[in-house]
């Protein structure tokens, strides 16, 4: 089997793109063993919020500029989103349900690459995914006429794991709701 979405590589630069955005190919192990460091340097709680925030707005990014890109709105844009991470490699991912109006979904992932490359570890180990999910999820309900970056206002969904096949299930399961004050 061959990649299922576009690579582009410049020849000048070497560049590689997918869907006109830089991409970076690296070994999962590298990866992996970059974010346990990190983990264990900052704590699994520090690092999960600064993770959340982070893929949060790249979510939202990512979302706006590939609605531009492949002329999708709504939800189709949440759906191709996770279409996209199962084809980079992040896991299987599934929209198990959801109902955008009220910000709520409920995500699957088989062969997380997290649990694949910590076979011996328990635990939650899914966390980055998180701040992802909400991300897209305001994405999609963000009217505003005008979206040039991502909004200053504060988020209005939230996510989080709420069972990892770290901890012995057969896929992980992620939430999204809305933001309670």
């Amino acid at each position: 089997m061959h990649p299922q979405l576009p690579i582009d590589v410049d020849p000048d630069t070497g560049v590689w793109t997918t869907d006109a955005l830089p991409m970076l190919y690296v070994p999962r192990h590298f990866f992996t063993n970059n974010h346990v460091a990190v983990e264990d340097a900052l704590g699994r709680d520090t690092y999960a919020e600064i993770l959340y925030r982070a893929g949060y707005k790249s979510a939202w990014y990512w979302c706006d500029k590939e609605a531009k890109q492949q002329a999708l709105s709504g939800m189709a844009v949440f759906e191709h989103y996770l279409r996209r991470l199962s084809q980079r490699g992040w896991g299987q991912f599934s929209l198990i349900e959801a109902e955008s109006t009220q910000a709520r979904a409920r995500i699957g992932l088989r062969h997380s690459s997290f649990v694949l490359a910590q076979p011996d570890k328990e635990g939650q180990l899914c966390y980055m995914f998180a701040g992802w999910f909400a991300g897209a999820m305001d994405w999609v309900n963000d009217t505003r006429p005008r979206r040039d970056a991502c909004p200053d206002v504060p988020p209005r969904a939230i996510a989080r794991e709420v069972r990892c096949a770290a901890e012995g299930h057969d896929h992980c399961v992620f939430e999204v709701s809305p933001l309670t004050l």
